[in-house]
C-alpha cells in the first residue's frame, strides 16, 4: 500500500548497520540524486560523485 519509489524500511535499517548488498541497493536508488550533486559549472564531476558515494558507503571513523 506505500508509496513504491520508496525504499523498504528495513532495508534503510539494514543500510545503516553497513550491509554490503542494502548500502549497494540505497546508492542504486539514489544515483540520480547523487549525480545531480555531483554537478559543478553544468558538468558532472566524477570526483565529487565517487566522494559522496564513498562518504556514504564507509563506515564513519568518531575519534574517541
Amino acid at each position: 500500500m506505500g508509496n513504491p519509489n520508496l525504499l523498504p524500511y528495513e532495508t534503510i535499517v539494514r543500510a545503516t548497520s553497513r550491509e554490503p548488498e542494502d548500502v549497494d541497493e540505497v546508492l542504486r536508488h539514489y544515483s540520480k540524486r547523487i549525480r545531480i550533486a555531483a554537478i559543478e559549472n553544468g558538468h558532472i564531476d566524477r570526483d565529487t560523485e565517487d566522494s559522496i558515494k564513498s562518504g556514504l558507503s564507509c563506515p564513519v571513523q568518531v575519534p574517541f
